[in-house]
């Protein structure tokens, strides 16, 4: 895979050209997002497969919603100045609003307008999908400075029966289990918290695609948060539970702070294991169990689902006082951030592809020396460079996958695989099956 610039400021800039959109768990702003991201996919012929599920369709215990369409909406003085205007900011409108155009004076209006009292001078983000009503979102700051006047209240929306949008990528390996990498295109204007997600989805999707002899088969999902992966597991349950070995949610993955992994139901998959093993070497690492869980690990690992999915984030979603305001643009997020995110799924996917039980294959200590693999002067110190050779091989004995390997002997499970990759060359080490 060939990246015209840094992976990092390919993904800042990527996630800068869908922050404007305006998203909701339907809509047009969910479909214009999906051809961007096709557009970047298909520099290397890859291509989201786009599926609408009608309004009104039962999936699980839920119901695909109306489709929500908004064109504008505004609050305009006595003077026909926009004191609210959601051409500026779409975080300004209260997603999913119902249609109105009416005068109200200040107290009316502030019947229907939220802000975010203990973060004065920010937007807050605000839905109501579930239950009809109309509003408006502004900084207690800008609230505080309205006079006391009469105020045109308009909001050009509508609800109708149309679809739910999601999409998905299939990239085959040799094996028919399955790696799923999800992630979630319903958030309007937040740069960590929407756009970082789906622009680091599509870069592995790309690094996957440039991957020979993969494996796994890999599945990429997009979809709304909840009401979307609710409906995609409606409609590939059976497929998923059979096939699935690991997942991953992607959420809040631009920001250049700590690193954070939201654990499963109970911790104990190979997603869980391969993400604590990576990632128990970062100094800035937070770890969390599935009681704090919040975006699509609920539904993934959901009592009946049960697939092994965790979450990844930087700074986890609720955990930072940007999160679901106007302040969560496009300079919280940075390249830095980015390619930090990257290179961790990158050395995830590659652990995942080259886990497994490992066994030597002649007994005793082998005599690494006469393959090139030992220095053949002794002197001290001469052996530091592969002692990590042979604590490996000290421990394989068809009992350890590459994680526990990498736990017992202290080394980074990706600073192991060339080093099994070499063992393997010279038929020193044989891959075992433990199913």
């Amino acid at each position: 895979m060939d990246f015209e610039k840094g992976i990092g400021e390919e993904l800042y800039d990527l996630a800068g050209k869908i922050f404007p959109i305006c998203r909701s768990i339907t809509g047009d702003g969910v479909r214009e997002t999906l051809r961007i991201l096709n557009e970047y996919l298909g520099k290397d012929g890859l291509s989201f497969e786009i599926t609408e599920v009608p309004s009104g369709s039962k999936v699980l215990d839920w119901t695909v919603p109306k489709e929500w369409r908004i064109r504008d909406a505004y609050v305009a003085d006595e003077s026909g100045k926009r004191v609210i205007d959601f051409q500026k900011n779409n975080l300004h409108v209260v997603g999913y609003s119902l249609p109105m155009d009416e005068w109200l004076n200040k107290e009316e209006l502030g019947k229907i307008i939220y802000t975010q009292k203990d973060q004065p001078d920010v937007i807050p983000y605000v839905t109501s999908y579930y239950k009809e009503r109309s509003g408006f979102c502004i900084s207690q700051k800008d609230w505080d400075a309205l006079p006391e006047q009469k105020y045109h209240v308009v909001i050009d929306s509508e609800l109708f029966d149309g679809s739910l949008t999601y999409a998905d990528l299939v990239i085959p390996g040799v094996s028919e289990k399955e790696i799923l990498i999800t992630s979630y295109t319903c958030h309007p204007s937040m740069a960590n918290n929407e756009c970082s997600g789906p622009v680091l989805l599509v870069a592995l999707a790309r690094y996957v695609n440039s991957l020979k002899d993969r494996q796994y088969t890999y599945r990429f999902v997009l979809n709304p948060e909840t009401i979307g992966s609710i409906t995609y597991l409606s409609r590939n349950l059976e497929h998923l539970k059979k096939n699935v070995i690991a997942g991953v949610v992607l959420s809040c993955v631009g920001d250049d702070h700590h690193y954070s992994m939201i654990a499963s139901r109970y911790a104990n998959t190979l997603a869980d294991k391969a993400f604590e093993t990576i990632l128990c070497d970062k100094e800035n690492y937070e770890y969390y169990s599935f009681l704090k869980r919040g975006s699509d690990e609920r539904q993934y690992n959901a009592p009946g689902i049960e697939l092994p999915v965790v979450g990844f984030c930087r700074s986890k979603y609720g955990e930072f006082p940007e999160y679901h305001t106007s302040a969560d643009n496009m300079s919280y997020v940075s390249a830095k951030g980015f390619e930090g995110s990257f290179e961790v799924m990158k050395d995830w996917i590659n652990c995942l592809e080259w886990n497994g039980y490992y066994r030597m294959t002649v007994l005793g200590e082998p005599q690494l020396g006469k393959k090139g693999l030992y220095p053949t002067v002794s002197q001290k110190g001469s052996y530091d460079g592969v002692m990590a050779m042979m604590n490996l091989i000290t421990y394989c004995d068809g009992r350890n996958d590459l994680f526990d390997l990498s736990d017992l002997i202290d080394v980074a499970p990706q600073e192991l695989i060339p080093i099994v990759q070499k063992l393997l060359e010279h038929g020193l080490l044989e891959k075992i099956d433990r199913e």
